[in-house]
């Protein structure tokens, strides 16, 4: 037949009735000395057939290929197996598309993955990928692993995978093969074991001979120790070696060597992450979190934070004398492994279109499909086991999934907000809270592929990295209150506050940014809502004029599990109240007696209203100096400003326990130098003068353009075509809008990104990334107010985007907003965009390139003043980088 393919050894041919194209043969050796003996044959009989012959070089043993085979035209490609599964798999991808059709391959043994990837489950996906490629394309293609070197598992998956398996024994000078399986041909002698003599393959009939022969393979030996992942017998070695550790001894070099090789394996091999863990973990650490591991692989960047921080406070936190020292609460987490991520769209058949994906012509639109196909896939039995196990450890208790991919929280890359976290009430029947579990992994999972997600890796050039998706399973922090779960307050806190809205106050003392409940409304821009921003040195100072501004830009909503509906919920406070008999919130807020009393005149009495300003707790020196602290300690440990989630929760003991949720490095700027503002300005050439009320450090800009949304003119707009305002401003933000070349300010009434657009105009955070300052005007009438966002994800956003923010309030007094200076001058929309001339009335299209219009501001003084005309041309210029580095980001 056309299609059998020589071994180049006619016993062997003989055996299995010879190979087809399209077949992968899985060598099983003692050494690669055996594998070398069957490996030359092969490529003999290859070139004598006029095959075109690859060699696929990764490992480090030496090149099978012998002398006589340098001068054939054999082509010998070297792939990279350090840079990861992914990295390989997709070389290796492009390898054999390139080459096409009927192509013979030879492989390094893939044994020798182990030394990069430790772990069997990866070499098995590996595997999974690889066969089926090779035989859609009508290759033949050799492999190897070593005989005992793998799990059975792995074994059992490249049996299932491959068309032959086939042992090679070497005993007393003798070569011996035994085929396992030989696919769609059967012989009554095909799978006895076979001595080679010569050219010959001999089947061994006789009992005697075969037990003979299998007696010295020793298979019990190998029984005892294949029964588990090569990854968990390098933690099981670790543990002997600890446990055989004399106390209060130093390391040993072989303790050195296994603790730096295991934490490259959990945490990583680069960077100033991987440095700081291994400047603090110790052995026994690493074991501590791999018996709460899910899988192999990494456990995230975001694990890898929060358990690095904890080990930093538990070793450099101060002990004060007169409050005792931090105790947080602690921890119970479980890591899903990064491999696990792999091993989903492995198993479910999705490899070949994640990397269709990978390339710039699938970038989205592939996207877009595995992304429909992660939220329906199967997981194998052997992890849907362990997930069980791990549910039935938390109980009914409420759990969060939270993303946790290996680039997120590193320096450089926040991934503030990318991907997706599901709250798990984890309420009902067994069978019903693994089903809900399962779905809240495919809901992360699926998050990758999230267009925002795809924008920011594609803004900041890491397409290609290597983004496997582990995932963080956390308790919930909270206390019961009836049928509700929640803490009693939760925040983010910043070790470096760029918003000081006072003199008094020093950035570099830090801040939080607090809530009642849940702390998802910390993070987000919520709508309505509004947290309590506190600067840690003086804590009781307000930001607000006035009660009434307190009141009003206050927290109104409660974010909070409702264990009888089993699912996360909001609720107005007032509701709340009312149906939670459970409720204290003297240590949160305070009651405004004023409303109150308003209301009992009404015919409503016994209803207190409350404002949660947090005064209570903020006057408690034992909280506040623990924030500090912690952030404190926290900013010299990783040289650089942070950030950190935590949770608070009421204890018996003196002070509250702080559960400490997440740290990453704070993506920050610098306040810059001092900036000189112009003198004598006539208050005509004015836009915008404004105390406070600003993000971005001391800058001194100069804009090219500027696109102004008139709040007047937007709220007379429908719903729909308040979106396609939104649409508009993303088509300049591409076309008009350039940080270096065209540095442009975008203005626009109340919230930006918003997607509630009564409150402001709903842009995604990639259809105003161009832009080099960024305005909310307060327009009180529409009910669309600016939020002052430092902490939230929309704020690091702007922050690695290194965009100016300011809020526009005309209402405040000695605040100027002049925006017929910005009307007067001619409208270039139409001019940019023919076909959206009929928004001319709403959205103003500014050229300022010959004429003055330049931004001023001053972190100290608080001091914000945005100024145009002939008149600056005698203004200071001391501050002539390009716009996007006048932060002077750290």
């Amino acid at each position: 037949m056309h299609n059998r393919v020589s071994t180049g050894i006619k016993g062997i041919d003989l055996a299995v009735d010879f190979l087809r194209l399209g077949e992968n043969v899985v060598w099983q050796v003692d050494d690669i000395e055996g594998y070398k003996r069957l490996v030359a044959p092969f490529i003999r009989q290859a070139l004598a057939d006029q095959r075109q012959i690859i060699y696929v070089r990764f490992a480090a043993h030496h090149s099978l290929l012998e002398p006589e085979f340098m001068d054939s035209p054999i082509k010998t490609c070297t792939l990279k197996a350090d840079q990861g599964f992914d990295s390989f798999a997709s070389q290796l991808y492009q390898l054999v598309t390139d080459a096409g059709r009927n192509i013979f391959y030879v492989f390094d043994c893939l044994s020798d993955l182990l030394d990069q990837w430790s772990s069997d489950l990866m070499i098995g996906n590996f595997f999974r990928i690889t066969c089926p490629y090779l035989f859609e394309l009508d290759t033949v293609a050799y492999f190897a692993i070593k005989h005992g070197a793998h799990s059975f598992d792995t074994i059992a998956r490249i049996r299932e995978t491959t068309q032959l398996l086939i042992n090679l024994y070497h005993q007393d000078g003798i070569d011996y093969i035994h085929p396992l399986k030989v696919w769609q041909r059967y012989s009554p002698t095909m799978f006895l074991p076979h001595q080679i003599s010569g050219d010959q393959c001999i089947p061994i009939t006789s009992s005697a001979d075969a037990a003979r022969l299998f007696a010295g393979t020793n298979p019990l030996h190998y029984q005892a120790t294949r029964q588990i992942d090569y990854w968990d017998r390098l933690f099981f070695d670790a543990e002997q070696l600890l446990h055989s550790k004399q106390p209060d001894t130093p390391p040993t070099k072989a303790e050195q060597a296994i603790f730096r090789r295991l934490c490259d394996l959990l945490i990583g091999d680069e960077g100033k992450i991987s440095h700081l863990a291994q400047q603090y973990f110790q052995l026994e650490d690493l074991i501590r979190i791999k018996k709460r591991q899910i899988g192999t692989g990494k456990i995230g960047g975001k694990a890898v934070g929060m358990l690095l921080a904890r080990k930093i406070l538990e070793t450099k936190a101060p002990v004060n004398p007169q409050l005792g020292q931090i105790e947080l609460e602690p921890h119970d987490s479980f890591y899903l492994g990064s491999d696990l991520f792999y091993t989903y769209i492995v198993q479910n058949g999705w490899w070949k279109l994640r990397t269709e994906q990978k390339t710039s012509e699938g970038y989205y639109s592939k996207a877009r499909i595995l992304r429909e196909k992660i939220l329906s896939g199967k997981f194998p039995f052997s992890v849907r086991e362990q997930f069980q196990q791990m549910l039935e450890y938390f109980g009914q208790s409420p759990i969060i999934v939270r993303s946790n991919s290996l680039l997120e929280d590193d320096y450089g890359n926040a991934f503030a907000g990318k991907y997706e976290s599901v709250f798990c009430a984890n309420q009902g029947s067994p069978e019903d809270r693994y089903n809900a579990f399962e779905k809240a992994v495919r809901v992360v999972y699926a998050s990758t592929m999230d267009e925002s997600a795809l924008n920011y890796r594609r803004k900041r050039g890491l397409q290609q990295k290597d983004e496997q998706m582990a995932l963080l399973v956390q308790r919930v922090s909270g206390t019961y209150h009836g049928h509700f779960f929640y803490p009693m307050l939760a925040g983010v806190g910043y070790s470096n506050n760029l918003y000081v809205w006072n003199k008094l106050l020093d950035p570099k003392v830090g801040m939080l940014r607090l809530v009642f409940g849940l702390g998802t409304r910390a993070v987000g821009r919520m709508e309505k809502d509004y947290p309590r921003i506190v600067a840690l040195d003086r804590p009781q100072l307000s930001n607000y004029e006035n009660r009434d501004a307190e009141k009003t830009y206050s927290q109104h909503y409660v974010d909070l599990i409702d264990l009888a509906a089993n699912r996360l919920t909001t609720l107005p406070l007032e509701q709340l109240i009312q149906e939670d008999q459970t409720i204290e919130l003297d240590e949160v807020g305070e009651v405004d007696w004023t409303s109150t009393r308003h209301l009992a005149t009404l015919g409503i009495p016994n209803r207190p209203q409350w404002i949660l300003n947090f005064k209570k707790i903020l006057s408690e020196k034992y909280f506040i100096n623990d924030m500090h602290t912690i952030l404190n300690v926290l900013e010299k440990s990783y040289e650089c400003p942070v950030d950190i989630e935590f949770a608070v929760n009421q204890s018996t003991q003196l002070h509250k326990k702080i559960n400490l949720l997440q740290c990453r490095p704070l993506q920050t700027k610098c306040i810059g130098s001092t900036i000189t503002f112009p003198d004598n300005i006539d208050k005509r050439d004015i836009i915008i003068r404004s105390k406070g009320h600003f993000m971005g450090g001391n800058v001194r800009v100069a804009f090219k353009y500027m696109i102004y949304v008139r709040p007047d003119q937007y709220v007379k707009l429908i719903e729909q075509e308040r979106y396609q305002v939104a649409r508009i401003i993303g088509q300049l933000n591409q076309k008009v809008a350039d940080p270096e070349k065209a540095p442009t300010m975008l203005l626009g009434p109340g919230r930006w990104g918003t997607t509630t657009p009564s409150l402001g105009i709903p842009v995604h955070f990639s259809e105003i990334n161009n832009i080099v300052a960024l305005g909310e005007i307060a327009f009180e009438t529409a009910g669309m107010m600016p939020e002052i966002s430092y902490g939230s994800h929309f704020f690091q956003d702007l922050v690695e985007t290194n965009v100016f923010y300011l809020a526009i309030l005309p209402h405040m007094h000695d605040n100027i907003f002049n925006a017929e200076l910005i009307l007067n001058h001619s409208n270039l929309l139409s001019h940019f965009f023919p076909q959206h001339q009929k928004w001319e009335s709403v959205i103003t299209v500014c050229d300022y390139s010959k004429e003055n219009l330049i931004l001023f501001s001053d972190i100290l003084s608080q001091k914000l003043l945005c100024i145009q005309g002939s008149g600056m041309q005698n203004t200071s210029r001391e501050n002539k980088k390009r716009p996007r580095e006048q932060a002077n980001e750290k």
